[in-house]
């Protein structure tokens, strides 16, 4: 199995051996030990606004692939648990509904909304029962403004991915975001997950790429910013016609921003716009096909179809050709690695680090 390697030093690296995105091996490992290990959007509040709301969640379906369901128990508080009854394996939430209690429809085991064991028939004679493992697994759970994630294995806290995003943008009304169905699609792209996220991490093909955009974002003073499981690619506007109104509070006060870019490892990107948010997810599939959701959380409708966020669809089109390109591209036997803009790809080599850390973990 491969040791993968990106040196620190930009100036000097490679970047990640093309076998990781070829080889489905690593494909698998992933799962694992990247996804798993990180935190995950599975919902937003508006799912489960009121008391005895619940709702499933297929975390990274044809992946991941693990069922579990958001719950507010009778007391307000909100829960990530298990989908999976705890006798048989069925499951006990099909579809969104508000329920006194969790029953599974296949013995009649009950839990609370919490997930605690409440009852089971025919079982008077069972010993040792109930213990601990009966109750339905309770995922960490994290929310932030009104969206909700959690982490199949929890080896980080949340805050070492979040907590840069919500320093800089926090000063913005979440609970007014709403989401809006017909702004939001999905994409299935012929390439790796990762070759995806990649792309995303480096405004150096905006003007080869993104003509429509190059010409709303200032690229002479595009910026990106290294947090340890994050990033942030700043987008400054040409003029003054299509920026956040920025609070005085705000650390950008005094700064033309057309869009806030944050990614956040493996696979999040919470694109913020005067309009609002368009949060994608990269879903991996199979190790050359993958799914991408935009999803859109609309602020001020006011000013949709403006600025750098006025075409999502064209910007998503024009992406796709590129990365499914590079996905044809790296299978020649004449490519291995490339090498790295020292001003311009700190984002995807910073990515390819996280990479190898991950995936050369025993």
């Amino acid at each position: 199995m491969k040791h993968f390697q990106v040196n620190p030093d930009i100036a000097k690296a490679q970047t990640i051996a093309a076998d990781f995105y070829l080889d489905p091996l690593y494909f698998e490992q992933a799962k694992e030990k990247i996804f798993a290990k990180s935190w995950q959007l599975v919902g937003d509040t508006d799912q489960v606004m009121e008391a005895g709301w619940v709702t499933p969640v297929n975390l990274l379906e044809h992946y991941l692939n693990e069922p579990l369901l958001l719950s507010r128990d009778k007391q307000g508080a909100l829960h990530c648990l298990s989908n999976v009854c705890t006798h048989r394996g069925n499951l006990l939430v099909e579809k969104p509904c508000k329920l006194n209690d969790l029953r599974c429809k296949y013995h009649g085991r009950r839990f609370n909304l919490d997930g605690k064991f409440l009852s089971m028939p025919e079982f008077k004679e069972v010993q040792n029962f109930p213990g601990p493992e009966d109750n339905l697994t309770s995922l960490p759970f994290f929310q932030w403004g009104k969206w909700l994630f959690t982490s199949l294995n929890k080896t980080f806290e949340p805050q070492r991915f979040f907590q840069e995003m919500s320093a800089r943008v926090g000063w913005m009304p979440f609970q007014e975001f709403k989401f809006r169905p017909e702004f939001s699609r999905d994409y299935i792209i012929n390439a790796n997950w990762a070759l995806y996220c990649e792309n995303y991490l480096e405004g150096f093909h905006i003007p080869f790429v993104h003509a429509g955009l190059n010409a709303v974002i200032d690229y002479g003073n595009y910026t990106t910013e290294l947090y340890p499981y994050a990033s942030l690619q700043l987008g400054l506007a040409k003029d003054d016609e299509f920026i956040f109104d920025l609070p005085r509070h705000a650390p950008d006060y005094g700064k033309k921003i057309a869009g806030y870019y944050f990614w956040i490892f493996p696979n999040m990107m919470f694109n913020f716009y005067p309009w609002g948010l368009s949060i994608n997810l990269i879903q991996p599939l199979e190790v050359s096909k993958t799914k991408v959701s935009f999803l859109s959380y609309v602020w001020n409708e006011n000013k949709l179809r403006q600025g750098a966020g006025a075409n999502l669809h064209q910007v998503e089109m024009e992406d796709e050709d590129v990365v499914q390109n590079v996905q044809k591209g790296i299978r020649s036997r004449f490519y291995k690695h490339g090498r790295y803009s020292v001003t311009r790809e700190t984002g995807t080599h910073h990515f390819h680090q996280l990479l190898a850390s991950f995936i050369n973990q025993a």
